[in-house]
């Protein structure tokens, strides 16, 4: 198969032919018909994750169908249309047990723990866990989009957040999650504060159900305009992006009792990144972490997306081959992007399909 391949961390990737996966006797391999490209690739490839092993491919939100099971697999069969949470549960661990798959204590990860779907086959462990249906009128574009941004946006916002109508929720970061959060806050009935350097990704934001924006590159504090635009601040938070200032301004953003979910990932050369914490003890404010959604949650999720109320759709920005990866890859450290960038690995020609 066709694979985007890296031999060294931050250094350009390739595309190149390597062997097709094969399932294990609890798993799947899955044909890509289309996968997101996600700032968390951007991270693996820098080197910001541990877990990586060269060389390696990258990629982690996909949807397609089942080409081969193996033969434990007693829940799906080849031509299955599937997509799968970024974080894969071994279903027999007692986070699993308690239904909380996206801390699985032996999880994996397409991507990071194996090589992933910036491939044209992708190789599942314990699909019987994992594994969701996609509708038949859910294209395979927008379910790829499920897998990582707006499924964990999903879970952020509703699950962990707890957002409740009426209550402001501020987004500092409006990349594809930040976008997801932005569009599911709003759908929730919330005030959002959309939070980002880019002019496009705030027109997208406030397209999205954005009541307010701020533009962090004219202001000196984005937390202290976030207060006066909220008349005293957000009830929830998010960093969508990870940096050590959007983490500090989302926390120093909040009102009396608020919520802060950390959502980006935060590397940095020590580690660890710097939390206001005096100002969460002060005020007493909630400081949470959300990594991904469990494949059993997916329903509530997909029946808004059916019923029209969220439209993860309108989020894909751009299509791209396989061959556009390395470059869109690099690029990202400098240039994030606006809303999601899907890769179609069957497709060839232009690097560049839609825009």
């Amino acid at each position: 198969m066709r694979a985007v391949v890296f031999e060294k961390y931050s250094e350009p990737a390739e595309v190149r032919e390597v062997p097709d996966p094969r399932p294990t006797p609890h798993g799947v391999v899955v044909r890509v018909e289309a996968t997101g490209l996600c700032r968390s690739d951007w991270h693996g490839w820098m080197g910001h994750d541990p877990d990586i092993v060269l060389p390696h491919v990258p990629g982690h939100e996909l949807a397609g169908t089942v080409e081969e099971t193996g033969a434990g697999v007693t829940r799906w069969r080849p031509g299955d249309r599937v997509t799968v949470p970024f974080v894969c549960g071994c279903g027999s661990c007692p986070s699993c047990a308690a239904g909380d798959h996206q801390v699985c204590e032996r999880q994996t990860q397409p991507g990071f723990t194996h090589w992933g779907s910036f491939a044209q086959y992708v190789a599942l462990d314990h699909a019987d866990v994992n594994l969701v249906a996609i509708p038949d009128d859910l294209s395979y574009g927008t379910a790829a989009s499920l897998g990582c941004r707006f499924a964990t946006a999903f879970r952020a916002v509703v699950q962990q957040g707890r957002v409740a109508a009426g209550e402001w929720v501020a987004v500092h970061g409006c990349g594809g999650v930040g976008l997801s959060a932005v569009m599911i806050a709003a759908a929730s009935g919330a005030r959002v504060v959309a939070v980002d350097v880019s002019p496009r990704a705030l027109e997208l934001a406030r397209t999205f159900g954005a009541a307010e924006c701020v533009d962090a590159t004219g202001v000196a504090d984005t937390a202290a305009a976030v207060r006066d635009l909220t008349g005293g601040g957000a009830h929830l938070s998010l960093d969508a992006l990870g940096s050590p200032a959007t983490c500090a301004a989302s926390v120093n953003g909040l009102r009396r009792r608020g919520r802060h979910l950390q959502v980006g990932l935060l590397p940095s050369p020590e580690g660890t990144t710097p939390v206001p914490l005096a100002r969460a003890i002060a005020l007493e404010l909630e400081i949470l972490g959300s990594h991904g959604m469990a494949a059993h949650t997916y329903p509530a999720m997909l029946e808004a997306v059916r019923a029209g109320v969220l439209r993860p759709d309108l989020l894909v920005t751009s299509t791209i081959t396989l061959d556009a990866v390395p470059r869109a890859l690099a690029e990202m450290g400098t240039a994030p992007g606006s809303g999601v960038t899907v890769i179609e690995p069957w497709s060839r020609g232009a690097e560049e399909l839609t825009s």
